[in-house]
């Protein structure tokens, strides 16, 4: 149930009433009366999706998010208003890049939707970062190998598809093989 999530409203009703509808979802709900609340929150521990209310004291929802988009750009971000106007959700688009937009009252049904499909873009987007490392330390790798072995990276293919491996004689196998003891020994 690692699915961090934080809330941010200053009226402790709304708070109260967020938490209450994801009582039964799979989430870890942390709330924040503040924008610098959430700030400090967001500082000390990891969250995938902060949802913010639009007109707060202080900092506004839209300026808050448009924080976290510089300084945590993997959070997802949805906005909350009572007051829907044209200007407010434009700013939050264009500066906080929001995923998703909701008016108050909201639909629980419709919430949870979008909360769930924020979670699974969290994680898939997480997935796809942690792919992308290793491809690029396994390119490195090669790149390596290659500089040692030259050509042992080029891979031919018969008439069916299948690759085909050059013959190396046994000293050759065995002489990799200890080069490769020793890498794995440091």
């Amino acid at each position: 149930m690692n699915n961090p999530i934080l809330l941010v409203d200053d009226e402790v009703n709304v708070l109260s009433a967020l938490t209450r509808s994801l009582f039964d979802e799979p989430y870890q709900v942390t709330c924040a009366k503040s924008g610098e609340e959430a700030l400090e929150l967001i500082a000390a521990s990891p969250f995938k999706l902060v949802i913010s209310d639009e007109r707060m004291t202080g900092m506004q929802g839209s300026e808050l998010l448009a924080i976290l988009k510089e300084r945590h750009p993997n959070i997802l971000r949805i906005l909350l208003t009572g007051h829907a106007t044209l200007e407010a959700a434009m700013k939050a688009v264009n500066q906080g890049e929001i995923y998703r937009f909701f008016t108050k009252p909201w639909n629980d049904t419709e919430l949870k939707f979008a909360i769930r499909s924020a979670i699974e873009r969290y994680d898939l987007e997480e997935e796809n970062r942690r792919l992308l490392s290793t491809v690029k330390s396994q390119a490195m790798e090669i790149k390596v190998l290659e500089k040692r072995y030259p050509g042992i990276s080029r891979v031919e293919k018969d008439p069916q598809g299948s690759f085909v491996l050059p013959e190396l004689s046994e000293s050759e196998i065995e002489q990799m093989m200890i080069e490769c003891e020793k890498e794995f020994v440091k």
